[in-house]
């Protein structure tokens, strides 16, 4: 087992969060050095009595089978699983002060890397939040911007319906579970980001849905964005403690003014009056990042001549079969004729160079650059 296995392992144990898996990382290089420590050796390294023997009885549950019937049960829902020793982990969420050790990923697994820009407010919206939510949301997705919120009811959910009226994608980060839908009446909102956007978690499959998992998932919220637009916040709202981490990873916090009358305003406004960029319009995000309007003007005139580039001709051929539809290996091995070693290897090519990528169902897909 090495040491990505053995993180995704102790990710699941009972009585192990962060901050344990944190002291094991930074005390054994090689984590499997850690399975086989005894109570004694753990209290040597300052760990108290109770805390050593069960991390003792914990780890001891990581054996070769237990992790094979973990990741057979992941693959079989078609969730990737991501770990910090990954290279397609959010370089965004290494340089944050408590990276999620794993991340479980169901979707468009690239939107990781992707611009992005966080999006987020009160529960209980106005009429006039919810629309400028949606709107503004809609105006970054087809800016090739992805948005990212925590799929909660009101300005989280206007904005991702914002984002998928347009082609930016999407990031829906949970307070669960992958597969354990809160709030429940946005059930088809979570499939529909399944189809065409990204669902992640840093949580195990059956984890339910409680309060203390949400100020978690704000950290990732903020942690992947460059940014964090607050639509409408009270003074006292979870869509203060996103902006605040943003600040405290040196993230840039943006906040929409509203009615001074209106509490649901009051948090949006604070954040203005102690420094955050005031937003009327889409154009006062973008202006931020020119380094995204150069990045896509380029993309605009190269890419078409860029997708064919530096690819052999049998990696040709399956780009130009997947531009249409999206394919399973078994269609692939028909249409190319290839042998089975060879399609899988030149399939791993194009994942890892992101040309194409894996649908659940173990459907290969064209993935396309969306131009403003």
């Amino acid at each position: 087992m090495n040491n990505r296995s053995i993180l995704i392992a102790l990710n699941h144990l009972p009585g192990i969060g962060w901050k344990t898996i944190q002291q094991i990382v930074a005390q054994f290089p090689c984590l499997a050095d850690a399975l086989a420590l005894q109570p004694d050796q753990w209290k040597e390294l300052g760990m108290l009595s109770s805390k050593a023997h069960s991390i003792t009885a914990a780890l001891r549950q990581v054996t070769p089978a237990y992790l094979m019937q973990l990741l057979d049960r992941y693959n079989s829902h078609g969730i990737q699983i991501l770990t910090i020793y990954d290279e397609e982990y959010p370089v965004l969420l290494t340089q944050t002060a408590q990276p999620p050790w794993v991340l479980y990923c169901h979707g468009k697994v690239h939107l990781l890397n992707a611009p992005c820009i966080a999006v987020v407010g009160t529960r209980t919206p106005t009429v006039y939040g919810r629309k400028i939510a949606e709107q503004l949301s809609g105006e970054l997705a087809s800016a090739s911007v992805c948005v990212v919120s925590g799929l909660a009811r009101g300005i989280d959910t206007a904005a991702h319906c914002g984002a998928l009226s347009q082609s930016g994608g999407t990031i829906a980060v949970l307070g669960c579970g992958i597969g354990q839908v809160y709030p429940r009446e946005n059930h088809q909102l979570y499939e529909r980001i399944l189809k065409e956007g990204l669902i992640i978690s840093e949580y195990p499959l059956d984890t339910k849905a409680h309060p203390g998992l949400f100020p978690q998932r704000n950290r990732i919220i903020a942690g992947l964005s460059q940014g964090v637009l607050v639509v409408e916040a009270a003074l006292r709202s979870g869509s203060l403690i996103t902006a605040d981490q943003a600040l405290e990873e040196s993230r840039d916090v943006f906040a929409v003014p509203g009615p001074i009358t209106s509490p649901k305003s009051q948090g949006a406004l604070s954040l203005i009056k102690q420094g955050a960029k005031l937003v009327s319009d889409v154009s006062d995000i973008l202006e931020e990042y020119p380094q995204w309007i150069a990045g896509r003007a380029t993309t605009n005139s190269n890419y078409a001549q860029q997708t064919q580039s530096n690819l052999s001709a049998d990696e040709q051929t399956i780009v130009s079969l997947l531009q249409n539809q999206a394919m399973s290996i078994d269609e692939l091995l028909v249409s190319t004729e290839f042998t089975f070693g060879h399609l899988h290897s030149l399939l791993l090519n194009l994942l890892l160079t992101k040309r194409v990528e894996q649908l659940p169902g173990s459907l290969y897909a064209f993935i396309r650059l969306h131009i403003s």
